[in-house]
């Protein structure tokens, strides 16, 4: 089996119903809708009953399906019977992944694949193939289709990368969606899925959570601020992150002294709501180094990971990206400051890798030698655009 996850209205529902177009013989299932709904608890095997093009394995989509309270059971259940005679694409707006724990029922039975809202990287065609970066990422990137990337990069920071509001391109639009894109996954989807009660101090958690962009998280303080347990916002953090509100990544710690060892750092997928510029612009690397990392692993080139740096004394490099445990790159945003960060100077003789930092900020690109390595210093989208 597959599973299509990623967040809501990413355009899970169109790739899948394209996909299905590719086989002759093809069954959508929504849990959402009440008659296919209906279809399923009467009959499992519903989709025995299509008549079929032809002789061709037909696919089966099962839409939203983690909805449904037995969904691990029912879907090993049918995939366990019918793997030789069907393929089977599970889609849903949550990580199918995190569902999984507590009773994996289904291990060893699919691959995973996440949707993400657009990055500059896939929007852009001049992207390097992952053996150039991995050999070369500080080297051999396009920097002539700044012009391109630039009008690409500005619609991104003022509208996202979610497909209908980066397609229609209008702020009046984007502001309009966004209004309820949030409250309508935490009242429907996270309370309708967990029975979540305290439905409104979730709600201000999320609110709180754009003005802690870039730093790393305290679950305590927050706690203190809203008068609710440790535990209660630990919980809601981590629905944040099934249903793709959010992401956080870990400290870096390996050769580093006196590291920070447990706080994450927490982000947005729908960042331009941020209204901090200097955050709103690191929310968008992390989230074009996310997509990439994740795919990466998708297809099998590596164990990706992605982390930061910080330590007791306050110095930070913004990003770390590790292959199996092991440092290949670090990465520093500026919003405008285009000399060299001391922080990333220092962690890069530490751990004697490639460092890039990115500027939100036009013409810039050059390189500054530090000990064995050089540091690039460029325009974010000039280098981001060529990510793969």
């Amino acid at each position: 089996m597959i599973f299509l996850s990623g967040p809501r209205q990413v355009g899970k529902t169109t790739l899948a119903k394209e996909i299905a177009g590719e086989f002759r013989n093809n069954v959508y299932f929504n849990w959402d809708i009440l008659e296919h709904k209906k279809l399923l608890i009467k009959n499992p095997a519903f989709f025995e009953n299509i008549n079929r093009q032809d002789e061709t394995t037909p696919i089966v989509i099962f839409d939203e399906i983690h909805k449904y309270k037995h969904w691990k059971n029912y879907l090993k259940g049918i995939y366990d019977q019918f793997a030789s005679d069907y393929k089977f694409l599970v889609s849903g707006s949550g990580r199918l992944d995190l569902y999984q724990k507590g009773g994996d029922s289904l291990a060893g039975r699919y691959f995973q694949f996440r949707l993400f809202p657009f990055t500059i990287a896939e929007l852009n065609d001049s992207r390097r193939s992952f053996n150039e970066f991995m050999k070369t990422p500080i080297a051999n990137f396009d920097i002539n289709n700044k012009n391109s990337t630039q009008k690409i990069w500005q619609t991104l920071f003022k509208i996202g990368g979610f497909p209908e509001p980066f397609v229609k391109g209008k702020d009046t639009f984007f502001i309009k969606w966004a209004k309820n894109y949030a409250s309508q996954i935490i009242r429907e989807d996270i309370r309708s899925i967990h029975g979540i009660k305290n439905i409104d101090n979730i709600e201000l958690l999320f609110t709180l959570l754009s003005s802690k962009i870039g730093s790393p998280f305290s679950i305590n303080n927050i706690a203190q601020e809203l008068q609710v347990s440790f535990k209660s916002v630990r919980e809601w953090l981590k629905l944040f992150e099934v249903f793709y509100l959010a992401f956080r990544i870990g400290p870096w710690t390996k050769k580093i002294s006196r590291a920070i060892l447990k706080e994450k750092k927490i982000y947005l997928f729908n960042y331009p709501e941020i209204e901090n510029e200097s955050y709103k612009f690191e929310n968008m690397v992390a989230l074009e180094f996310l997509r990439a990392i994740y795919n990466w692993n998708e297809y099998g080139y590596g164990k990706f990971t992605l982390h930061y740096i910080r330590n007791k004394e306050k110095e930070e490099v913004d990003f770390l990206i590790a292959d199996n445990n092991v440092p290949i790159l670090l990465i520093e945003t500026k919003l405008s400051d285009d000399e060299p960060a001391k922080s990333l100077m220092k962690f890069q003789k530490i751990l004697n890798i490639p460092a890039v930092q990115l500027v939100n900020k036009e013409g810039v690109f050059k390189y500054i030698k530090n000990d064995n390595n050089k540091l690039l210093i460029v325009t974010a989208h000039r280098w981001l655009s060529s990510l793969p």
